[in-house]
C-alpha cells in the first residue's frame, strides 16, 4: 500500500513539473488574470461551471473571488453555474443536460463578462454549449482542460491544457492554477483599483 501512495504521489508531482514547464501554461493563466480583472474593473463579472470534481472547483473558485483566498479585501463579482439546482434541475428535465449552463448564461451573461470553463476531457457537452452562448452573448471565453484540449480548445478564446490525460492530476493542476489566477486577479483588480 506504501507503494500506491508513492507512486500517485509521483505521478501527481511529475504532472505538476509538466505543467511548470510549459511556457505557454504560465503566459496565459497571467494573460486571462488581467483580461478577468479588466472585465470586473468595467462592472463585469467571472461565470464558472463544471461538471463533478470540476464542478467543486468552480464552487471553490468562486467562493475565493467573492470572499478571500489570501488576504482581507472587497469581494470580486463571480458566480458558479453549479449550485441552484432548482435550474438546473429544470433545464435538465425541461430540456436537456446539455443546456443547464448554456441557459443560465443566456439569462445572466452580458457581453462584457467572461465565462471560464472547466473540464479534464474538453469534451463535456454542457461546458461546450455554455461556451457557445457565451460567445454568442460576446462574452470572453477561458477553458481549463486536459487531453490535449478536446473540443474546447477550437472554441475557447484561452486555453490552459493540463499536459495529462489523468482526470485527477489534471484537477490536482487546475486547482492548483486557479489559486494562482485568483491571486492575479486580485493583484490586477486592486492595483488598478488604487490608481482610479
Amino acid at each position: 500500500m506504501k507503494s500506491l501512495v508513492e507512486k500517485q504521489l509521483g505521478q501527481s508531482i511529475a504532472t505538476m513539473q509538466a505543467t511548470l514547464a510549459d511556457p505557454q501554461i504560465a503566459d496565459t493563466l497571467v494573460t486571462i488574470a488581467e483580461v478577468t480583472a479588466k472585465c470586473m474593473l468595467a462592472g463585469g463579472k467571472l461565470m464558472v461551471a463544471g461538471n463533478g470534481g470540476s464542478a467543486a472547483d468552480a464552487q471553490h473558485l468562486v467562493a475565493e473571488f467573492v470572499v478571500r483566498l489570501v488576504d482581507n479585501r472587497p469581494a470580486m463579482p463571480a458566480i458558479a453555474l453549479t449550485t441552484d439546482s432548482s435550474i438546473m434541475t429544470a433545464a435538465g428535465n425541461d430540456f436537456n443536460f446539455e443546456c443547464i449552463f448554456a441557459r443560465q448564461i443566456e439569462a445572466l451573461g452580458r457581453p462584457d463578462d467572461v465565462f471560464l470553463g472547466i473540464s479534464t476531457s474538453g469534451n463535456s457537452k454542457n461546458i461546450i454549449q455554455g461556451l457557445l452562448q457565451a460567445k454568442e452573448k460576446g462574452m470572453t471565453t477561458i477553458g481549463f482542460t486536459g487531453n490535449g484540449g478536446g473540443k474546447m480548445k477550437s472554441i475557447c478564446d484561452y486555453n490552459i491544457i493540463i499536459p495529462s490525460d489523468v482526470t485527477m492530476n489534471i484537477q490536482e493542476c487546475h486547482l492548483a492554477l486557479e489559486h494562482i489566477f485568483c491571486l492575479a486577479v486580485e493583484k490586477y483588480f486592486f492595483a488598478d483599483a488604487r490608481t482610479r
